[in-house]
């Protein structure tokens, strides 16, 4: 399978002025759509259950399962409220604004090239962002919270595919061979990338797991 079927941009054009306008196809805005909304109702519902835990400290999350899987934990953390507020809280913006995208393209919204780079430099922050978490977490928190490794998720596949869309597209540079590697074999990245976050969360816990 190959990006073409993910990402069937329809034809660049261009307006007065000679600017480039870039499009995306079907399946790529669904993804967006997808991912953001995934992001989005993970952010919601920790949101709403951090607020729970505000009005009553012995509320517990329905996602708190066992020592490991503990949203408790998680949200109890400084590094659960990194800028001085809830995280999810930010989810519920950038994810909302990723949907809002995902749908202009599925309506034909075509953007310069500014605006994809910022979109791509917003998913870096997201997916950089996830990454500390994820190591706070695992490291630190020692507890792991399933609603937010479903945003971890989406981020990554999120940040990966913009990214394949930008490289395909020529707005961010790459030579040739990086471009049609990523053209031919785009699920690679996010399915790596995923697998090792598996792989250290198997790791980690490895005598709870097998015990």
């Amino acid at each position: 399978m190959t990006t073409a079927t993910v990402d069937r941009s329809r034809p660049d054009r261009t307006e007065d002025g000679g600017k480039r306008l870039t499009g995306a196809g079907r399946a790529f805005a669904l993804l967006l759509v997808i991912t953001g909304a995934a992001g989005l109702l993970a952010s919601w519902v920790i949101t709403i259950d951090k607020f729970k835990l505000l009005e009553d400290p012995s509320f517990t999350p329905g996602c708190s399962l066992n020592p490991v899987v503990a949203c408790g934990n998680v949200m109890k953390s400084e590094q659960a409220a990194a800028f001085g507020f809830p995280n999810p809280m930010l989810g519920l913006v950038t994810y909302a604004v990723v949907v809002g995208i995902g749908m202009a393209l599925l309506a034909g919204a075509r953007f310069r090239d500014w605006y994809w780079l910022g979109l791509n430099a917003g998913t870096l922050f997201g997916v950089g962002f996830c990454t500390w978490l994820q190591y706070q977490s695992l490291y630190n928190i020692n507890s792991l919270c399933l609603w937010c490794c479903l945003a971890w998720v989406a981020t990554i596949t999120m940040f990966c595919y913009v990214t394949i869309h930008n490289i395909k597209h020529r707005i961010l540079p790459a030579p040739a061979w990086l471009r049609n590697g990523l053209t031919e074999f785009h699920w690679v990245p996010p399915v790596l990338w995923i697998g090792v976050i598996g792989m250290l969360i198997l790791t980690r816990w490895w005598d709870f797991w097998t015990s």
